[in-house]
């Protein structure tokens, strides 16, 4: 089984492994690592992109995650037992980092003054969007949106991850930002990212002592450490999704 290795330290962009597995599809062959910094597609968020060498070197061009983790690259692909070298693009990491802490920010924003859960997003390198339970937002509310999203960009607001035990998660998050029903009960340890200011932590990582915390929920993506990395956010439109639900849609601007 493959070691998540982004789960931890996500601005890691250079890493060597070890072959566990070569499937040939052809033109491509799917590779399973003992370890990887490659985030595969999932929660909205794309896939890395990037490349392996060893013998030769192979773009990475697609990263899934079934019953393993499979990096789907150009040609052969390398041998089983080779250790090879994963190299990240770094550009497009960090534009994922930056969008998906954006929008839990937004995600956050929605329900507490809006009373609006989010129903899904998806992430892009250059682009986001959220929809949303809510039956209308006018220009005065993305304004409002905007306005407040570069609110909390500006507070520099720390961003964390850790884990909890399910048991504990399902005590202490908010089951309307987590949903934890929705995911299989084989998955007893749970992922949490948290932002706030002044939040402490233990040695393992979990919060300690007295924070103030804007928002905490259950998430495998990759964050950015601080909000002040998010960058500008311009909210640039919404549209109707069906009866009740709302997309709003959103870029990120270096300042």
């Amino acid at each position: 089984m493959t070691d998540p290795l982004y789960l931890g330290d996500p601005t890691v962009r250079e890493f060597e492994a070890r072959v566990e597995r070569v499937i040939d599809d052809g033109d491509a062959a799917r590779v399973v690592l003992d370890a990887t910094h490659f985030y595969p597609e999932g929660g909205g968020q794309p896939a890395d992109r990037g490349a392996l060498s060893g013998s030769e070197n192979w773009p990475v061009r697609d990263v899934r995650k079934t019953d393993e983790i499979y990096h789907t690259v150009e040609g052969e692909g390398p041998t089983v037992g080779e250790r090879v070298v994963g190299e990240i693009d770094r550009e497009h990491r960090a534009a994922h980092m930056q969008y998906h802490t954006a929008q839990h920010l937004l995600s956050a924003v929605l329900l507490e003054e809006y009373d609006a859960p989010t129903t899904g997003n998806q992430l892009y390198a250059d682009h986001a969007r959220l929809d949303c339970a809510y039956e209308r937002f006018t220009d005065e509310d993305l304004d409002a949106l905007e306005t407040r999203m570069n609110e909390l960009v500006g507070a520099a607001m720390d961003v964390r991850w850790y884990t909890l035990g399910r048991e504990r998660a399902q005590t202490e998050l908010d089951p309307e930002r987590t949903r934890l029903d929705l995911l299989p009960e084989s998955i007893t340890e749970i992922r949490i990212v948290e932002i706030g200011d002044g939040i402490g932590s233990t040695p393992n990582g979990e919060p300690s002592g007295p924070s103030t915390v804007f928002d905490r929920v259950a998430c495998a993506g990759t964050h950015v450490s601080n909000t002040a990395e998010i960058g500008r956010v311009e909210v640039t439109g919404r549209r109707t999704q069906g009866s009740d639900e709302e997309r709003v849609e959103f870029v990120l601007v270096d300042e």
